[in-house]
């Protein structure tokens, strides 16, 4: 692998210290992904009767914190194609949880807003969460937990600069 995305050294698969720490790491990613874990979670989280999606509740998550979104920024804030997005606005409306219409100064513009039920299921659901997030943390001292913010922070990044190197056409390096 080429060099980091941020940090101090480049991950070297020749050493077995650097490459069980990353497979380790690939590991819990699929396990919080897809493991049975994440879908006790995802059942809890979003509810047994007509269940959220997660790109739904990640569109309510974005309208909650800013209404009258633009289609085309909501599906970029979401980090999805725009037809994605609109599959996912498409299903919330039809479940009364979302609206669009027309943007007021350009017409040609679709802006979306929640509506008082997604709010309502929303805060259902970001309810729950939060008590699942209190439950989980708790198995981390107070230090634990800023360490680990940190680092996931610092993760996080790490993949969005990963993901920009590997589309930009021009990048003649791998990630």
């Amino acid at each position: 692998m080429s060099s980091p995305a941020s940090g101090t050294g480049a991950v070297d698969f020749g050493n077995r210290t650097d490459r069980e720490h990353a497979r380790r790491i690939g590991r819990a990613w699929i396990e919080l992904r897809r493991g049975a874990g994440a879908s006790g979670l995802r059942a809890y989280f979003f509810g047994r009767e007509k269940p959220l999606e997660q790109g739904q509740m990640d569109a309510l998550d974005l309208l909650t914190r800013r209404d009258d979104r633009p289609m085309k920024e909501l599906a970029a804030r979401l980090r999805v194609d725009p037809s994605t997005a609109t599959r996912a606005v498409d299903r919330l409306e039809a479940d009364g949880l979302v609206e669009r219409y027309a943007s007021p100064e350009d017409r040609r513009v679709v802006l979306v807003r929640i509506t008082e039920e997604g709010k309502r299921r929303h805060d259902d659901v970001a309810a729950r969460r939060s008590t699942a997030m209190m439950h989980i943390l708790g198995a981390f001292e107070p230090h634990e937990r800023a360490q680990l913010a940190d680092l996931l922070d610092r993760f996080v990044e790490s993949v969005d600069t990963v993901v920009d190197r590997m589309s930009d056409p021009n990048n003649q390096e791998t990630p």
